[in-house]
């Protein structure tokens, strides 16, 4: 019931037609794994991409630790150098302190020496100056007393005390007055 003629007709326009069909499947299929090749090569570049850059984020992250640990030391570097140089400044201070107050002790105690030179250098210059003026006013007692023994009339026969003492060799005769 099928037209032998007319299916052998329509085998050889397949015939025909299959080459071309084949050639088509074929480039599509080729194109298909062209595509896939590129998406392929693509998805590697950006796996690549991105494990490069997930390599480098922990490099950075390796930096910042290292940087952070590192900071942490020198901070506590710094910290110890700074608490190390106040102690050396306290002590330092602690020094200078003992150093004036000795210096102070020791110009109090050349002050006093000094003050007890002036004062015993003044005392003797007082006890020189008052022994000068004893021996003047002595002198002088000494010539007021002769002078009154001239100036007092004697009595015959009788000598005063300080007469004999303080009476010179020769004698004038007493003045009348």
């Amino acid at each position: 019931m099928v037209d032998e003629e007319q299916l052998l007709d329509q085998l050889d326009l397949i015939r025909m037609n299959l080459p071309t069909a084949f050639q088509e499947a074929e480039e599509i299929i080729r194109h298909k794994e062209e595509i896939f090749r590129q998406a392929e090569h693509y998805a590697q570049e950006i796996i690549q991409t991105a494990e490069r850059r997930a390599a480098q984020i922990l490099d950075e992250i390796g930096i910042i630790r290292q940087a952070e640990q590192e900071a942490r030391q020198i901070r506590q570097k710094v910290q110890q150098e700074c608490e190390a140089a106040q102690q050396q400044t306290i002590a330092e201070m602690e020094r200078l302190q003992r150093q004036a107050q000795q210096e102070i002790q020791e110009l109090q105690r050349r002050a006093i020496a000094e003050a007890e030179d002036i004062q015993q250098g003044a005392d003797a210059y007082a006890d020189a100056m008052l022994r000068d003026l004893e021996q003047r006013l002595g002198e002088m007692l000494r010539i007021t007393r002769n002078g009154r023994q001239q100036l007092q009339p004697e009595v015959p026969g009788h000598r005063s005390r300080d007469s004999h003492q303080n009476a010179p060799a020769t004698r004038s005769a007493p003045r009348k007055n």
